[in-house]
């Protein structure tokens, strides 16, 4: 089997769900034609038994045991060795194309997602884009899976026509001419259940989205009473789907029993027919019996025909809910032309804040609007492209930071936001997002963070497994974590959103003197109202109405007395009760004291 996830799963055509069809077709041609050369050699196999069946049974009639029905049985015996060797290898080969077609459009989609960002949810429910992996992919994945079975019945089909024309020609033209009449009936299906199924995946899309809603926000619900009008809705939502699935089965029964039923009609037919013609006369015993094996093989190819058509539908509408997520703007296009990104050591300018980050230096912002400096932070890194106007102006080393390459960005630039999000894994995968850390490197970045607790925390320690979203810890640790985590990406340039505000006082002066150490002589942002870490920091930045008004040193700004002073002290103040923030300080000053 080909490892996965792939290299480079390549660039699709968005212009349609059969151009992306045809575009993964040709990705993985190789292994698509080696099944669909099986598939038809294990099709006419099967399809010539009935043909050597036939032949034995006229040679023993007619010669009884004899040298001629020893080869007969043994030319049997190595068409159905073939056959059997064929459905082995075929299966294994039909299994990789599934996977392979699956799993290259899961990493398509998840590649995509990781580039778009914000976009993507903008544009399309989560519910959608979830969908999209679990279940679209794996449906187009299908299409790859039967179509060596699909060209190998019409390899099959093409065999048997030759050899039932040269025998009798109105029996061969009753199987030829009735099969295909057969396909037509149960076609006429196709299209209404195409369209019931597109339905159902766009109320089950819904669902997903409001379920996804609802569990994300549950504690909010709770907390304003909402979880019954929220358990109403989900309530509707999965009736709807219900009912849509109900309209699916009700079509997709009666193609079922069709399949069932038309074939044997059709069967009966044959037998009939060739039964009178060999009373008549006019065909052998070995012949009725051989076209009556051959109609009973084709009902084989039958079912794949309208299994195929039933999964082309599912896989048309797959893909195209695949191209409306991979239709969302890359905002890392290769094609672009960028800027040449500036060497180590430059400054960043926000024009419209006014806002200075010298190269090298720890400057903290302050305001007393949380938002309004989480917004310049985040047009330091980029984050706010399609929401910030103001992004378009912030300049590093003097190129506009628009203008360079994202993936250029975010590997020199780093921001990490107010709201720790942990992924559920080992510990130290969680820490080690770039790969680069050791064990003692992720020890020395969870000291740094004062997040040694967590490893206790964790089973495991390091190997410990991390739940999902980081429940298993508390706010205090996860917001910790993900300080630590941020911190071993070594990045150029570190912006960091309120790191520290689920942590006590005692905690938060060991961590805000242990980051200054950590990040000594690279350029590190801190959005933070707590005077224990405004004063470990080297420049304080006060911000009110979107600009800087006043940068200086913490205690500076605390005793000057003047109107930009006191609002500092304004804000300041609110944020941390005096006494803890003398007692930690002074815990501080007696632990650099012992050092």
């Amino acid at each position: 089997m080909r490892t996965l996830p792939l290299a480079d799963p390549g660039t699709p055509p968005l212009t349609s769900p059969l151009a992306f069809l045809w575009w993964q077709a040709r990705a993985q041609s190789g292994i698509l034609l080696a099944s669909v050369a099986v598939g038809i050699v294990g099709n006419v196999a099967g399809a010539f038994m009935p043909y050597v069946v036939g032949r034995i049974v006229d040679g023993g009639l007619s010669d009884g045991l004899s040298p001629a029905l020893l080869i007969g049985c043994l030319a049997l015996a190595a068409v159905g060795t073939v056959q059997i060797l064929c459905n082995v290898f075929g299966h294994r080969l039909d299994v990789e194309n599934w996977l392979r077609a699956a799993f290259a459009s899961s990493q398509l989609i998840g590649h995509h997602v990781t580039r778009t960002g914000d976009a993507v949810t903008a544009e399309l429910p989560t519910g959608e884009v979830v969908a999209t992996v679990a279940s679209d992919a794996l449906r187009m994945g299908e299409v790859f899976a039967i179509a060596a079975r699909f060209v190998g019945g019409l390899a099959a089909y093409a065999a048997i026509a030759v050899v039932l024309m040269r025998t009798s020609v109105l029996l061969g033209a009753l199987v030829l001419i009735g099969l295909p009449l057969v396909i037509g009936l149960l076609a006429l299906l196709v299209r209404p259940l195409q369209r019931r199924q597109a339905a159902q995946r766009e109320a089950a899309g819904r669902l997903t989205t409001l379920g996804a809603d609802t569990v994300s926000g549950l504690r909010i619900l709770r907390g304003i009473g909402g979880e019954d009008v929220f358990a109403g809705r989900y309530r509707a939502q999965s009736q709807t789907v219900r009912e849509a699935g109900v309209q699916v089965a009700a079509t997709q029964s009666l193609l079922d029993a069709l399949q069932t039923l038309l074939p044997g009609l059709f069967l009966a037919a044959v037998v009939w027919f060739g039964a009178r013609l060999a009373l008549a006369g006019e065909i052998t015993p070995g012949q009725l019996v051989a076209f009556y094996g051959f109609a009973a093989f084709l009902t084989g190819p039958l079912w794949t025909a309208t299994e195929a058509m039933r999964i082309a539908t599912r896989a048309h509408i797959g893909a195209r809910k695949i191209i409306n997520v991979l239709a969302v703007p890359d905002t890392f296009a290769v094609d672009r032309v960028f800027a040449v990104a500036p060497d180590p050591g430059a400054d960043l300018l926000d024009p419209a804040s006014g806002l200075r980050v010298r190269a090298g230096s720890l400057v903290a912002l302050v305001s007393d609007d949380p938002d309004e400096t989480a917004r310049i932070a985040a047009r330091l890194g980029r984050f706010d492209d399609g929401a910030d106007a103001a992004a378009a102006q912030v300049r590093w080393g003097g190129t506009l930071l628009a203008e360079l390459s994202l993936a250029e960005i975010r590997t020199r630039i780093v921001v990490a936001e107010s709201t720790p999000h942990l992924f559920t894994g080992a510990l130290a995968e969680e820490l080690n997002v770039r790969g680069r850390a050791d064990a003692q490197d992720q020890l020395r970045a969870l000291a740094v963070a004062d997040a040694a607790d967590v490893l206790d925390s964790v089973p495991g320690g390091l190997a410990g497994q991390i739940a999902e979203k980081g429940r298993s810890l508390s706010g205090g640790q996860r917001q910790r974590v993900a300080l630590a985590r941020a911190l071993l990406t070594e990045a150029e340039v570190l912006v960091l959103i309120e790191p520290t505000s689920a942590v006590d006082a005692h905690t938060e002066a060991r961590i805000a003197r242990r980051l200054v150490e950590a990040r000594a002589g690279r350029t590190t942002v801190l959005v933070t109202a707590s005077p224990l870490v405004l004063d470990a920091v080297e420049e304080v930045a006060l911000v009110r109405d979107g600009r800087v008004v006043v940068v200086g040193q913490h205690r500076a700004l605390i005793d000057a007395d003047s109107p930009d002073g006191r609002a500092y002290r304004a804000v300041v103040s609110r944020t941390e009760d005096h006494d803890s923030h003398d007692d930690a300080l002074e815990e501080v000053g007696h632990v650099a004291t012992r050092r």
